[in-house]
């Protein structure tokens, strides 16, 4: 293979591992709101990955990119959307192009189901190396000597500056040659074989670029004299100190302990033969002020609130120069309004939350070096059973500065309402005052006072619950009834002409006017004739007039008072102007000043005016200010000095500084030329008073809070609080400052503050078994830090301070009562047991009552074993573990007295048996009536007419009737002599044996038998057994 074909195989090689090589991969950057690069550069070949990590979800949706606060396209050459929501910005277009239009700043927003947040911005730089700004200068330097090459040049990312010495690079490894960073080439104690051109190489990832050549000559000689140290500024803080001579210079740096960083380059040359000559030294100065991105010292924190809260974020920064802080909500900044105010440091209020309000908060840091951002999340709770908003609010202007506010109760749960809050706010303006006041819920009014005349007002209503607050009613808006006004306007007065007075003045604030002004009133009168008064009203949309027909060269006083549709408010003090006299020379009569007026503030008074008429004569303008004292002499002059002021002919306008506040003073302004001085036109006024705010401190970063924060309870009314110092803090700590408020209360009026300048506190006077959340802050000199996080603990228990409620007596009968209360308002404890009272006699000593026990849990007892008709007096105590409280005022009873009556078991039971009884009469009687009937019967009938059926014995026997043969007898008590007269049957014999041998008798015949009844098998009883059944039970 020849050497041709060998190289082309290489090449075809080398070919084949380009296209097969894996591409670089994407530099990647994480665009989050944490801390992370505020510059990225875009080089040649390697791809951008801007990853957007918000931590709104595990998988972002709805990614939205900015380029410089606009919304980027859709497509584009350089750009390449990802399926996770990152942007991959290319360096080159698919034809080969680099990259245009991308620098600038980079930023995402990422949307969830909760809210959306934004990034922090990075800017995106291109690489680039621009043309040399220096290029080094051809140097001669004697052998002994320092020499000193410099080139300059800006690139991104930033350039890397060598040295070459006749196209070869400088040798780095002698201490000679010292390259700096800032593309400075020093060549110490220069020899004749330094000689030579010099050029600097610089180069990044964007290009390469070499400047001209610079020769270095060494001429033979040594030096004498010396070289001042030369001043560097560069992105490096390379400070350059370089001094040569002889003998060699000593080199030393010091620095100096101020705010901005100073260092002090000084070199001297020490001698043996003269020592003053050391301390005759060089100096030169390097200030530089450092600087830094912002850091979030302190993040916001993610709270949840119920709605009618307030919620309060704390964001606190730090960097330099100092950032500049801003809100943003949902990825979109937040502009003050009624219910949302920003406070500085980086405070964020938000008042009544409402469920809009629910989203993330993040606090935006940005110094022009970078930015940082820390992110809060805001849940709003609903709870259920929260009121509804009041209802018809209206709102009665009852004066200029006080209205009455009217509302209806809830349409739901307006039952468990504890209270309300009104809220006040100016209607206009966008960083108004919110005012708010509480009541309680037995009211549906409230008298709102001192409030600005002619002013518009809008309100709006909170309901409480112990559940929380409900949604704020429908804000009303009302304006206050017009005023007199409060304050006269300024007087500025002139005289163009003999017989006039020109009368200029500024129309009123709306804070002075207190209403629309229609009409001003301007009195006058001489000073000869004071008791003659003139005036003369104009329309409220004037601002001057001219008083005529006045006397020449005469003294006059004026002061002018605006009017509303009330009436006219207190006029201004007099002012004193005389008129000119008559001028001969009416040409060279210099006319006053037209249109006088004067600006009053605190401290200074900002005089404007129009020229004189006859302005062609003026040299010049001069003014005077003197103070007018509150006693003036008789003559009207002060004893206070005029100072007079020079002016320009052009001048319109001069600014009076170094006034005191709440001073009257006296303006004049007249024009003057060589020969005389014009007539004057007069300002007489005050200035605005003090305000009684100082100037805000320097922006300062708060101390942090304090930390291992521990209550612990004292007694039932004090607890005791102890924390430590912050662990960190760059403002000393002058005291601190103790929240106190009970648990979950949202009334604003229980929470107390407390200051201590240690580190602990007894926090006295609070309410016994209670429990409080305590927070505590550190306070700096002019700076106060945020909250810590809040502690909880509980007061000990009491005895009760108040006693049961609502003691209730009921009589139950002749020797019970019972006996029912409720729980006291101010048990101060778990009430263990109640202790009650009772006695017949009021006057008994307490200690011969007699007493009862009953649980805690209880609150009712039935009082038994009374007296029946009796007056009884009861009263009731409860009881904690600590003791007992007091007993409930003394209630009586009476007893009613003891009835007899029967028992009802008894009586019952005695009808029971009587009505038994008679059923069984009845019953008896029924069958008696029966049977008497049948005996009759068959007593009665012929012998005749009976079958002939006989037994043995001859016994006719019906046909009918069953058989006798087990019959018993029963002996009737009744007597013989009532037996019925007749023929008796005739016996068988073996019966009539059988009663012979049961009834012997001696001597004589036997006595007639008696009846017997007999009851056969299955047939009728006999006629007298019934009888004697019914007698039995009725004796039952």
């Amino acid at each position: 293979i020849s050497f041709a074909e060998l190289l082309l195989l290489l090449l075809l090689l080398l070919l084949l591992l380009l296209l097969l090589w894996p591409p670089l991969p994407p530099v990647s950057v994480e665009l989050s709101c944490g801390a992370g690069p505020s510059h990225v550069v875009l080089e040649p070949g390697l791809p951008l990955l801007l990853d957007c990590n918000l931590g709104a979800s595990d998988a972002p949706f709805n990614v939205t990119w900015l380029q410089d606060g606009m919304t980027l396209p859709l497509d584009g050459d350089y750009l390449q959307y990802l399926g996770n929501g990152s942007l991959l910005l290319l360096p080159t277009s698919k034809d080969g192009q680099p990259a245009q239009g991308l620098e600038g700043g980079f930023s995402c927003i990422s949307a969830s189901a909760l809210g959306a947040l934004t990034s922090r911005t990075v800017n995106v730089l291109l690489a680039s190396l621009s043309k040399f700004h220096q290029e080094p200068s051809h140097q001669t330097v004697p052998a002994g000597g320092a020499a000193r090459f410099e080139c300059q040049i800006e690139g991104v990312p930033t350039p890397v500056i060598t040295w070459e010495k006749n196209k070869v690079a400088v040798p780095e490894e002698t201490s000679r040659f010292i390259s700096l960073p800032n593309g400075v080439l020093q060549i110490l104690e220069v020899t004749k074989e330094d000689e030579g051109a010099y050029r600097c190489v610089a180069s990044n990832s964007a290009r390469k670029d070499i400047s001209h050549e610079a020769r270095l000559t060494v001429p033979a000689g040594e030096l004498h004299h010396l070289r001042m140290p030369r001043w560097c500024s560069a992105a490096p803080a390379v400070m350059e100190c370089m001094a040569q001579g002889q003998p060699k210079p000593l080199v030393s740096w010091s620095r100096q302990d101020v705010p901005m960083a100073v260092l002090l380059c000084a070199f001297s040359f020490p001698t043996m033969w003269d020592l003053s000559f050391y301390c005759a030294q060089v100096q030169a100065l390097f200030a530089f002020f450092p600087i830094a991105p912002p850091v979030i010292l302190q993040p916001p924190e993610t709270v949840s609130l119920s709605r009618g809260n307030t919620a309060r974020f704390v964001c606190n920064s730090s960097g330099e120069p100092p950032p500049v802080l801003h809100w943003l909500k949902n990825g979109k900044a937040i502009r003050p309004f009624r219910r949302v105010k920003t406070q500085s440091p980086g405070v964020l209020l938000i008042n009544q939350l409402a469920l809009e309000d629910a989203g993330y908060y993040q606090c935006i840091a940005d110094n022009g070096l970078g930015t940082a951002c820390a992110t809060a999340k805001l849940t709003v709770i609903v709870r259920e059973g929260l009121p509804s908003p009041p209802r018809h609010l209206s709102a009665t202007p009852y004066s200029s500065t006080s209205a009455l506010l009217t509302w209806e109760k809830p349409e739901y749960n307006s039952d468990q309402i504890i209270g309300y809050s009104l809220h006040c706010q100016r209607a206009a303006g966008s960083d108004n005052v919110e005012y708010q006041f509480a009541m309680n819920n037995d009211t549906t009014e409230y008298h709102v006072k001192e409030l600005h005349p002619h002013t518009a007002y809008a309100f709006f209503v909170v309901a409480y619950s112990p559940m929380g607050a409900s949604r704020p009613s429908l804000p009303v808006t009302v304006e206050m009834l017009e005023d007199v006004p409060s304050a006269p306007p300024q007087l500025s007065i002139a005289s163009t002409s003999p017989t006039d007075i020109r009368l200029m003045w500024h129309p009123l604030s709306s804070q002075h006017s207190r209403g629309a002004v229609t009409r001003y009133r301007i009195e006058y009168s001489s000073l000869d004739q004071v008791d003659t008064v003139f005036s003369v009203e104009v329309g409220g949309n004037e601002t001057q007039f001219t008083l005529r027909e006045l006397q020449p060269n005469q003294a006059y006083q004026l002061r002018i008072a605006a009017g509303t549709g009330i009436g006219f408010g207190v006029p201004s003090e007099w002012a004193q102007h005389q008129t000119l006299a008559h001028y001969n020379h009416s040409d060279h009569m210099i006319f006053a000043p037209t249109e006088l007026k004067v600006r009053a503030r605190v401290n200074t008074l900002n005089v404007t005016w129009h020229a004189s008429p006859n302005h062609t004569l003026v040299s010049g303008y001069k003014l005077s200010c003197r103070e007018v004292e509150a006693e003036e002499s008789a003559n009207g002059e002060s004893a206070s000095q005029t100072q007079t002021i020079r002016l320009r002919k052009k001048a319109r306008y001069h600014l009076l500084t170094g006034l005191g506040p709440d001073r009257q003073y006296e303006v004049r302004v007249w024009a003057f030329n060589k020969q005389t001085d014009g007539a004057a036109a007069v300002w007489k006024g005050r200035t605005d008073k003090a305000h009684d705010r100082t100037s805000p401190p320097p922006m300062r970063p708060p101390p942090l809070p304090p930390s291992s924060i521990q209550a612990k309870a004292n007694s039932s009314t004090s607890i005791w609080l102890r924390w430590e110092k912050p662990r960190f803090s760059n403002v000393r700590i002058i005291n601190y400052t103790v929240r106190c408020s009970p648990a979950g209360t949202t009334n604003a009026s229980l929470v107390s503050y407390h200051t201590s300048p240690a580190q602990e506190i007894l926090l006295g006077a609070l309410r016994p078994f209670t429990r409080y959340e305590l927070a505590v802050q550190s306070n700096g000199v002019d700076v106060v830090g945020p909250f810590s996080g809040t502690v909880e603990e509980s007061t000990l228990s009491d005895r009760p301070s108040t006693p049961p409620e609502e003691l209730q007596l009921s009589a139950l009968d002749s020797s019970s009562v019972l006996v029912s209360w409720r729980p006291p308002l101010e048990p101060n404890g778990i009430i263990i047991s109640y202790v009650l009272l009772y006695s017949g006699n009021l006057s008994q000593p307490e200690h011969l009552w007699m007493n009862l026990s009953q649980e805690g849990r209880f609150t009712s007892m039935e009082v038994q074993g009374l007296s029946s008709g009796t007056h009884y007096f009861f009263k009731l105590g409860a009881s904690t573990a600590v003791g007992s409280g007091p007993y409930s005022p003394v209630k009586d009873v009476h007893t009613p007295l003891q009835k007899y009556e029967l028992d009802i078991h008894a009586v019952t039971g005695i009808i029971v048996g009587v009505c038994l009884g008679l059923i069984c009469i009845l019953l008896c009687m029924c069958f008696s009536f029966r049977n008497g009937k049948s005996r009759e019967i068959s007593g009665g009938l012929d012998s005749t007419a009976v079958n002939p059926q006989y037994r043995r014995g001859g016994c006719p026997i019906p046909s009918d009737l069953p058989e006798c043969g087990d019959s018993h007898e029963l002996e009737t008590l009744m007597p013989p002599g009532s037996q019925e007269s007749g023929q008796p049957l005739a016996e068988s014999p073996e019966e009539q044996s059988l009663m012979a041998s049961a009834n012997p008798v001696e001597g004589g015949d036997a006595p007639a038998p008696e009846p017997k009844v007999k009851t056969c098998k299955g047939g009728n009883s006999f006629p007298d057994g019934p009888w004697i059944l019914c007698c039995f039970f009725f004796l039952c």
